[in-house]
Formats: structure tokens, sequence, C-alpha cells
């Protein structure tokens, strides 16, 4: 155990907690927040929300793709310079898009401030916990920070509703200043880990980020664009989706980079990944766990809101506040593992974590049918919620103490990675099933009802050729009732869009079921003791 770890537990390792897990919940708050509040922040904006999307799209493809450099740059720095540097950029661009008059000012602060600012701040939090905490503590602290980022996934729209609908979505980003400014302020608590001379690699750097930005724009516009044969309206290239084309360039990209870098480490240069950490069985397991949990955390919060907003109607907040129960859960299973089961099997905990989010899953399948209500959402909320704090008790404890603790900033790089490229893969992969079989359940049940006229029939056709919006009753019956359409095919068309809702959201969510199956066969690679258990410190690992 490190002389600072030690130091630390015994003064102020709960304000150390505080200030690590608030940046964090930060960090992830942002985006689910603006996913509830995009009417109204459009409206604000004088803009659209294709364009407020955009916004949306271009901060996780900041981040995402600054997320390797940024731990670099954090182990040149210091890990609390790093931190700290990240704060000031990330109020700054907070401030920014709390004042902003327009979507240009918006795109400045939110999307290239705020995600600069977060690719500096989240590879120092892994950091920061190993210099802070011992062994025998990490897993229940990386547990609670991780915890911290799940929550405000939860608890974005239960926040984001409220403040919108009773102040202004604007106070959300002031209150962020506050929180950073506060973070700040208590910040030397924080035992720091020095700056290392290492230089950064300028061409690798570059690589990296070319090579990610491609992969994650690729796939975030994959739902506007198609991922293969363009949607109607969408740009072409060479007669195919540009998102292919991205994907190939930007995994071209990456293997060049990766290619560089084992060069660099085998002539004594410096490059910007330890190669031999891809080779580190431990560690390789645990990003591959990282990436599949919120390839199926982005799955499921992208359905269920969908269920309760659009076809119950709920409001933001109320669908916050479904939704909610999760957050608990987290929280208590976060907290409970390590401190009453502290030596249980990392191995068997994520294997047991995963299997609850598919029967919850599962449950939301049978339990999806017309007379569904609300209610339904509760027991799964809280069985994703066990599965999720199960997880979250053990990956990031089992990623850094694969390796030396002056590797952490790379593994914080790639963690983030991985889970930033997971959400993204996540939530564009049930969004193209969701919408896909929404189209092809809507067109056949227009076509094949003969309550619905031949030339409605063909007037659909023609204009939802891109694929079927997923919209509620009202707005519908609204579009039904401007179109001059009659009550009876309004009324047989309403019936079909309601039961192809149904069978799409059946339909994602049974995939993210068999996603959650797919990661158990990856969990080999996760070791069966527990972190600390004898007394093992990240520094003794060796890669």
């Amino acid at each position: 155990m490190s002389p600072v770890a030690t130091t630390t537990t015994r003064t102020g390792s709960g304000l150390v907690l505080a200030v690590l897990a608030s940046a964090q919940f930060l960090m992830t708050l942002d985006s689910s927040v603006m996913n509830v509040s995009m009417a109204t922040v459009a409206a604000d904006l004088g803009t659209t929300i294709a364009g407020i999307q955009t916004a949306i799209t271009l901060y996780t493809l900041v981040m995402a793709s600054l997320m390797i450099t940024g731990g670099k740059v954090g182990t040149i720095l210091g890990r609390r310079r790093a931190f700290a540097l990240g704060l000031i950029i990330y109020a700054a661009g907070s401030l920014t898009t709390a004042l902003a008059p327009n979507l240009g000012v918006l795109l400045l602060g939110w999307s290239l401030l705020e995600g600069v600012g977060a690719a500096l701040i989240m590879p120092a939090i892994v950091s920061l916990v190993a210099a802070n905490f011992p062994p025998d503590r990490r897993a229940a602290t990386y547990g609670l920070v991780a915890a911290a980022g799940a929550m405000a996934v939860a608890a974005g729209p239960l926040i984001g509703g409220a403040v919108t609908t009773f102040a202004s979505w604007r106070y959300v980003f002031v209150g962020e200043v506050v929180i950073v400014l506060a973070i700040l302020l208590v910040l030397r608590k924080v035992e720091d880990v020095p700056p290392a001379k290492v230089r950064l690699d300028y061409v690798g750097s570059a690589l990296s980020i070319a090579g990610l930005g491609m992969v994650v724009y690729g796939v975030l516009r994959s739902g506007e664009w198609g991922w293969v044969q363009p949607k109607s309206g969408a740009p072409t290239v060479l007669g195919l989706s540009p998102v292919v084309w991205l994907l190939i360039g930007g995994l071209l990209v990456l293997y060049v980079f990766l290619r560089r870098t084992s060069h660099l480490a085998s002539i004594g240069g410096e490059p910007l990944i330890d190669p031999v950490l891809f080779r580190n069985e431990r560690l390789t397991g645990g990003l591959s766990v990282f990436f599949a949990q919120f390839l199926i955390q982005a799955g499921v919060f992208f359905t269920i809101p969908l269920f309760l907003s659009v076809v119950l109607e709920l409001s933001a907040l109320e669908t916050g506040i479904r939704i909610f129960p999760l957050s608990v859960a987290l929280i208590l299973t976060a907290v409970g593992i390590p401190k009453f089961r502290p030596r249980a099997n990392p191995r068997r905990v994520v294997r047991l974590g995963l299997m609850l989010m598919t029967i919850g899953i599962l449950i939301l399948v049978g339990g999806m049918d017309p007379g569904a209500n609300a209610g339904i959402v509760a027991i799964p909320m809280l069985l994703m919620g066990f599965g999720l704090g199960a997880l979250s008790s053990q990956l990031g404890a089992i990623t850094v103490s694969a390796v030396p603790d002056s590797q952490s900033a790379e593994v914080g790089g790639l963690q983030n990675t991985a889970t930033n490229l997971g959400a993204s893969l996540g939530t564009a992969l049930i969004g193209s099933v969701l919408i896909a079989t929404l189209s092809a359940s809507f067109m056949a049940g227009i076509q094949n009802n003969p309550a619905v006229p031949s030339s409605v029939q063909e007037q659909a056709s023609v204009q939802l050729a891109s694929g079927v919006p997923f919209i509620s009753d009202t707005q519908l019956r609204e579009a039904l009732d401007n179109a001059g359409v009659d009550q009876e095919t309004a009324d047989a068309i309403m019936a079909v869009n309601s039961g192809s809702r149904l069978e799409a959201l059946r339909a994602a969510l049974a995939l993210t079921a068999l996603l959650a199956i797919a990661a158990l066969f990856i969990t080999g690679r996760l070791p069966e003791e527990a972190v600390g258990a004898q007394g093992e410190s990240p520094g003794d690992k060796v890669p």
C-alpha cells in the first residue's frame, strides 16, 4: 500500500470520493438532460431538433476521440493538474452554454469546450482513485464513481424534466459551473500523482483522434444515413452510405495507429499507449466487459424512455420518476457488494449482474402489450439497477489493478474510450433495429389493412420510404387531422401504429437481452480473486 493512499484513507477519503464522484456525475449528466429538453432548447435558440441532435453528436464525438490523448496529457501534466485544467475548460463550456443565444454558441460551449474538458477529467479520475485509496478500498471507490455516472444517465431525465418544466434548461449548466467551483476549492485535499517526464506522440495522437472520430461519427450518423445502403434523402459515396466508408476509414487509421505504437515501442520510443497493455488479459477482459455494459445500458436507456414518454405519453418529469428506482438499486449494490462481500469473486459478481440485467429486460419484453401501463417498468428497473451496480462494483478496480499505478492514466483513457464507443454503438444499433422493425411492421400493417384506401397506402409508401417516425398517438392523430384523413381510415392507421410501436420496442429490447447474454461469454477473462484480497497493489502487477 502506498503512503499516499494510507494518508488519504485516514483523513478525508469521503471528501476525495465526493470530489471524484461529483466530477463523474457531471460528465454524464449533460447528454441525458439535453435528450429530454431538446424541444425546449431548440425553441429557445431558434433552431431545430436536428440542430440540437447535432450538438449532442459532436459532444460525444469530441469526448470519445480525445480520451486516449487526454490520458497521456494527464501523465505529462500530473493527474490533479490535468483534472483541474479539465474542470476549468468544462466550466467555461457550461457557462458559455448557459448564456448561448444561438446554436453556434451552444456548439462552441457544450460540444467543443465541455467535450475537451471531459477528455482531460475522466482519465484523471481513474488515476486519482488509484493514488488516493488502498487496494482493499478501490473496488468500492471505483464502484461508487461508476455508479455516479450511471446515476446521471438515470436521473438526467428527472433533473432535466423538473428544471426545464419549472425554470429553464439553462440553470442546469449554471449549476454545473457552481459544482465545478466547489470542486476546485477543495481539490488540494486530493493527493496528486506527479507528472512524468514523457513526450506526447503528436502523430500517434492525431491518428487516434482521426480514427476514433471517424468510427464514432459514422456510428452516430447511422440512424440518419443508414449503415450500408443510404436512406432516402441521405448523402451517398460511391453508391453507399457515408457510414460504411467512415467505419472502413476509421478502422484502417486505427490499425496504422496500432502499428506505429508497436514500432515506437520496439525502438525505445514513447508511444501514446504502451502496446503491452493490449496483451494484458485482465485489462482487455475488463475493457471488453466495460464496452458491453455501456452497449447494453445505452440500449435500455434508449428504449424505456421511448415507451414511457411516447407510447404512454408521460411527461419528462414523470418519465424520470419511473426510471429513478434504477439509480437507488444501482447505488445500493455498488456500495453494498464491496462493503459486505469485499472478497467476492469478481467474475461471478459480473456474471450475476449481467444475468439480472437480462432477466429485467426479458420481463419488459414480456410485459409490453397493448394494455401495459407504466407499472411494468418497476421490477425491471430494480433488476437493471442491481445488475449495473454489480458491474460497477468490480470493473473499474479490475482494469486499474491490472497495471502499475504509473499507467493508470493510460488505462483511464482506454476505459473511457471503451465506454463511449459502447454507448454510441448501443444507441445506434438498438435505434436502427427499432426504426427498421417499426417501419416494416407499420408498412405491412397499412398494406394489408382493408380499411386503409389504396391511395393512402401509396402515399404512405412514398412519404415514409426513409423510415417510419416513432411518434405518440397524439402526434399521429394531429398529423392525420391536418392531412384531412377520414375518421375510419385514421382509426385504422392509429391501431396499426400502436401495434407496430410495441413490436419495435420488443424487438429492440430482445436484441439488448441477446447482447447481455453474449457479454457472458467474454467474462472468462476476468479474475476470480477480489482486487486487494491478498494485499495486492496495482504497482505490483506487471502487464
